[in-house]
């Protein structure tokens, strides 16, 4: 290797290993594709080795490349956060963000830590409650900003879809049952209704034995063997195991994930977060 790493290089390798090929990464960083596939080649020379697998379906990285998208990642993340907290003018207050607590910890703790490095002097004060409270509290002008689910009549800009799943206990095949135990959310819940329309139109018998505004309290007596439960891909926990179609359990509908504000919170601390929320939302990891 000749000299150190391209961040402009960098950036385009990132998008094409994400987008799965050059085409789709060209209009996400907004380069022609042949620019792209220009970059990717300088990028393989300066390194001496493929970093690429180029298949007529998909493009993905060698194990080399595997090995440079991780130190890829965290360079453009320094580098943005460098650039951040130098550029930016240095909000100071404090944020009210609302989230269920599906979503908190797996979704959030990410976007918080790259939030809190860019803006170090605003504080998050958290609260976790069901996306049906949360509208309320907005309402009420009791949170600032609030990620919740979407209702299927709430007009919300979509950030986020996130994949339902059964999940179930591993020791246990109470899905075998005729009438099938299931484990629900509080009504006015997006994901108990996903849940109860995708059973009611599959035909498939069912007794609701539990119902909790609580993840934990689902995961609790899903553990337990007692039910089966839909919940969000991005929250199933290690202790249980996703089943599905081949356990004769029907498909669920997607969640979409969005962000209200509060119009009257118009600090600029809760207006950089919206606009954090917006951009970090749909790229977040697990």
């Amino acid at each position: 290797m000749n000299g150190p790493l391209d961040l402009v290089l960098l950036k385009s390798f990132v998008a094409v290993v994400e987008a799965g090929g050059f085409s789709h990464a060209a209009e996400r960083i907004g380069r022609s594709q042949s620019a792209i596939s220009m970059q990717m080649q300088r990028l393989e020379e300066a390194v001496g080795k493929p970093l690429l697998i180029r298949t007529p379906r998909a493009v993905t990285p060698s194990p080399a490349g595997e090995i440079l998208l991780n130190y890829a990642r965290r360079l453009l993340r320094l580098s943005d956060e460098a650039w951040t907290s130098v550029a930016r003018p240095q909000e100071v207050g404090a944020v009210s963000l609302g989230v269920p607590d599906d979503y908190a910890a797996s979704l959030l703790p990410i976007v918080l830590a790259r939030f809190a490095a860019s803006h170090p002097l605003v504080t998050v004060d958290l609260v976790c409650e069901p996306s049906s409270l949360l509208c309320k509290a907005i309402d009420d002008g009791r949170l600032d900003l609030a990620i919740v689910t979407r209702r299927p009549e709430q007009a919300l800009e979509v950030l986020r879809r996130e994949r339902m799943v059964w999940v179930a206990s591993p020791q246990h095949v109470v899905w075998q049952q005729e009438l099938l135990p299931v484990a629900v959310f509080e009504p006015d819940c997006t994901a108990r209704a996903h849940v109860l329309r995708a059973l009611s139109d599959a035909d498939r018998p069912f007794r609701a034995t539990y119902s909790s505004p609580s993840l934990l309290g689902l995961i609790a007596v899903v553990q337990a063997g007692l039910a089966v439960a839909g919940i969000a891909e991005c929250a199933v926990p290690p202790a249980l195991r996703v089943v599905g179609l081949a356990e004769g359990l029907p498909a669920l509908a997607d969640l979409e994930m969005g962000v209200l504000h509060n119009k009257a919170a118009d600090s600029p601390a809760a207006e950089e977060l919206h606009a954090f929320l917006r951009l970090e939302l749909p790229r977040a990891m697990r």
